[in-house]
C-alpha cells in the first residue's frame, strides 16, 4: 500500500505535488491540491506598507543577515528515499507501491495535548460533516480536538478579511497568497504568533517533519519580521505546462515545435474546421514562457534588475511579444472557438475529446487526465512538450515563489495552543512512506479507503470525509508519488528536472513584499486587457497605451519602492 495522496471520485487521484508556486490560476485549474519545494538560499524580505510594529523598521524589511536568525534549521527527511531525487528545483518522485506494512513513523507519539483547537481554511466543494470518523481518526493520531471552519475558496478573501477586522479569529488561520491584498497583510502582522520561540534554528528539530522543510519555504514565511506563517511549500519550477495528444501526434507524424514560428505552422496544419478539431486552447501562459517574460504569480516577481536599472515585466518587449504571437494563433482561427469567449468552459474536456490537441494548465492535469481516460479511452496517450525558446533554442525560463499559502497561529495563544498546532503541522508535513501521510491522505483503511493491487482506493465515505484541508497546516517538501502510472510520475518529474535547468531567479525570488495599500490597484486591469488584446478586441497599441498609464499613475513610484528595498536587502538573482 502507498500513500498515493488524495483523490477525487473513486479513481486514485493524488494531489500531485508539482504545483510550482501555487497561484490561485494553478491551485484551482488543476483537479487535485499540488505542494511543493525546494531548498535555495535567497534572501527573505518582508515588507508591509504601514511598518513593522515590532522592531520599529520601516516597510517591515527583513535583511538577509536577520532573516537568517529567525529560519528554522534545515534537517532533510531520511524516512524514505526517493525513486526519482529532485534536481534543478524539481519534486523528488516516487514510482513504487510501498506495502501497509512497510510504512514508516515519522511522529513518536500523540505530540499533541489534548487541547481544542479552531481552523479555518478556504474549501471548494460541500465540506465534510463536523466530527466525521476522519477527522476524529486524525485527532486522535495527534492528540488533539480539532474543528475545521470550511469556508467557501471561491469568496475566502471576503471571509478572510471579515474574521481578521474581529475579535473572533481562530486558533488557526490559513491564508493563500493570492489573498493577501487591502488590510489582509498588516493583519497578519497584528493578529498573528510569532513562532520563533518555538521554531527558529535548531528549536525546530523538536519538530523533525517541519525541520525537513526547506528554506526557501520558510524564508517566504517571514511577516513582519518575524516567522509567523507555517507554509505549504512548491517547487519554483514553472507548473504551467504545454500538453498535447501524444497518441494523435504519434499517429500523424507530428513533430514538436522548437520555435514560435514552428509552433504556428504547425497549428495551422493540425486544425481542421470542418472536422471540429483546432490545435490549441489559448496559450498566452506558454507564450509567457516561451518569450522569457518575468513570472506573473506574485507582484514583486514581476520586477528584475538589468543593467541596473529596475523594469517590470510589463514593460519588456518580450511581454508584448508574447501577446502579439498569441493573437497570431487566435487570427489564424487555430485556436478553439470557444475559447474567445467570456465564459470558455473547460479546455480540458475538449483536449480528451481531441477538439483541442494543445492546450496549457497546472502540471498535475498530466496524471489526471491520463487516470480520467484509463477506461474511456484506452488508447489516449498525452505527454508535456518542452517549451521552446521563440526563436529556437533553450527558453529562459523565470523562478515562480517556493510557497504561496501559510497557516498562521493566532496572536495571544497560550502556548499549550501553540504546541497543539505545531503537532498538527508536523503530523500533516510527514513525508510520502510514512503512516500518518497514508492517514492523511487516505483516512482509516476499511472506511475511508480499501487496497486494490496494492495500491489505496477511496470508498464513497472517504471522497466525502477525508479533506485536503489538513495539508494547508503544513505540508511536506515536493513530491510527486504515482504508482499506478510510474511511467507518468517519471515523466514528469523530467519534464521539471529539464525546465528547471533553464530557470532563473529573478531579483525579487524568495522575497515577502507587501505593496504599500496606495499602489494596491495599479495592475487590476491588466489580466482583462491582456485576453482583449490577444482575442482581438483590443490593439497591441492599447497595451503599449496602458503601460504608459500605468508609469504617470504610479509605476515609476513604485519602482523607486522596489528599488530601495533591493538596495537594502539584496537580490536573490545574486545568490545561489
Amino acid at each position: 500500500m502507498t500513500p498515493n495522496a488524495v483523490s477525487t471520485g473513486s479513481r486514485r487521484t493524488p494531489p500531485s505535488r508539482s504545483d510550482s508556486g501555487q497561484s490561485r490560476r494553478g491551485f484551482l485549474a488543476s483537479t487535485a491540491v499540488a505542494a511543493a519545494v525546494v531548498a535555495g538560499g535567497a534572501p527573505l524580505l518582508t515588507a508591509c506598507g504601514g511598518g513593522d510594529a515590532d522592531k520599529g523598521k520601516k516597510d517591515g524589511t527583513t535583511t538577509g543577515k536577520d532573516a537568517a536568525k529567525l529560519l528554522p534549521a534545515f534537517v532533510a527527511s531520511t524516512v524514505v528515499a526517493p525513486d526519482i531525487a529532485p534536481r534543478n528545483g524539481s519534486a523528488a518522485g516516487f514510482t513504487r507501491a510501498i506495502p501497509g506494512a512497510e510504512l514508516r513513523a515519522s511522529v513518536t507519539g500523540k505530540r499533541g495535548r489534548g487541547g481544542a483547537l479552531t481552523i479555518m481554511a478556504p474549501f471548494w466543494g460541500p465540506p465534510p460533516a463536523p466530527d466525521n470518523p476522519y477527522y476524529r481518526a486524525m485527532n486522535e493520531a495527534i492528540g488533539v480536538r480539532a474543528t475545521w471552519q470550511n469556508q467557501d475558496g471561491n469568496v475566502y478573501d471576503q471571509k478572510l478579511g471579515a474574521v481578521l477586522a474581529s475579535s473572533e479569529i481562530p486558533d488557526v488561520v490559513v491564508v493563500p497568497g493570492w489573498n493577501l491584498g487591502g488590510k489582509i497583510p498588516s493583519a497578519v502582522d497584528a493578529k498573528f504568533e510569532d513562532l520563533g520561540p518555538y521554531l527558529s534554528g535548531d528549536k525546530v528539530k523538536a519538530y523533525p517533519n517541519l525541520a525537513a522543510i526547506p528554506t526557501d519555504a520558510w524564508q517566504r514565511s517571514l511577516f513582519g519580521g518575524r516567522l509567523r506563517g507555517l507554509p505549504m511549500p512548491a517547487s519554483y519550477v514553472t507548473n504551467l505546462a504545454p500538453f498535447y495528444r501524444k497518441d494523435l501526434f504519434d499517429a500523424k507524424g507530428w513533430q514538436l515545435p522548437e520555435s514560435a514560428d514552428e509552433f504556428l505552422a504547425l497549428a495551422k496544419e493540425i486544425t481542421s474546421a470542418r472536422t471540429k478539431v483546432w490545435a490549441c486552447g489559448d496559450m498566452t501562459w506558454t507564450a509567457y514562457n516561451m518569450f522569457g517574460v518575468l513570472s506573473g504569480s506574485d507582484k514583486a516577481l514581476g520586477w528584475n534588475l538589468v543593467d541596473g536599472k529596475l523594469i517590470n515585466r510589463i514593460e519588456t518587449p518580450e511581454y508584448l511579444e508574447a501577446l502579439a504571437w498569441t493573437r497570431k494563433l487566435f487570427d489564424a482561427g487555430v485556436v478553439h472557438p470557444d475559447e474567445k469567449t467570456q465564459n470558455q468552459g473547460d479546455t480540458g474536456n475538449r483536449f480528451t475529446a481531441g477538439q483541442c490537441l494543445i492546450y496549457n494548465n497546472d502540471l498535475s492535469h498530466w496524471y489526471a487526465k491520463t487516470s480520467e481516460q484509463a477506461s474511456l479511452n484506452p488508447s489516449f496517450a498525452m505527454a508535456a512538450m518542452d517549451i521552446p525558446g521563440h526563436a529556437g533554442g533553450l527558453p529562459k525560463l523565470w523562478a515562480t515563489n517556493p510557497a504561496n499559502i501559510w497557516a498562521f497561529i493566532r496572536k495571544g495563544s497560550s502556548k499549550a495552543v501553540i504546541e497543539d498546532a505545531l503537532a498538527v503541522a508536523d503530523f500533516t508535513a510527514a513525508p510520502y512512506g510514512t503512516k500518518e501521510r497514508m492517514l492523511t491522505d487516505y483516512g482509516v483503511e476499511g472506511v475511508h479507503h480499501t487496497v486494490e493491487n496494492g495500491l489505496p482506493v477511496k470508498t464513497d465515505k472517504g471522497n466525502q470525509e477525508v479533506s485536503s484541508s489538513w495539508m494547508f497546516v503544513a505540508s511536506p517538501a515536493p513530491y510527486i508519488a504515482h504508482p499506478d502510472t510510474p511511467e507518468v510520475t517519471r515523466a514528469m518529474i523530467e519534464w521539471q528536472q529539464r525546465m528547471g535547468a533553464v530557470t532563473s531567479k529573478s531579483s525579487f525570488y524568495g522575497m515577502t513584499v507587501t505593496e504599500p495599500s496606495r499602489w494596491t490597484g495599479l495592475m487590476n486591469d491588466f489580466e482583462q486587457l491582456e485576453k482583449d488584446v490577444v482575442r482581438g478586441r483590443r490593439k497591441v497599441s492599447d497595451m503599449q497605451q496602458a503601460v504608459s498609464e500605468w508609469r504617470t499613475r504610479g509605476g515609476d513610484q513604485l519602482r523607486d519602492w522596489y528599488r530601495k528595498l533591493l538596495d537594502t536587502n539584496g537580490s536573490a538573482a545574486s545568490r545561489p
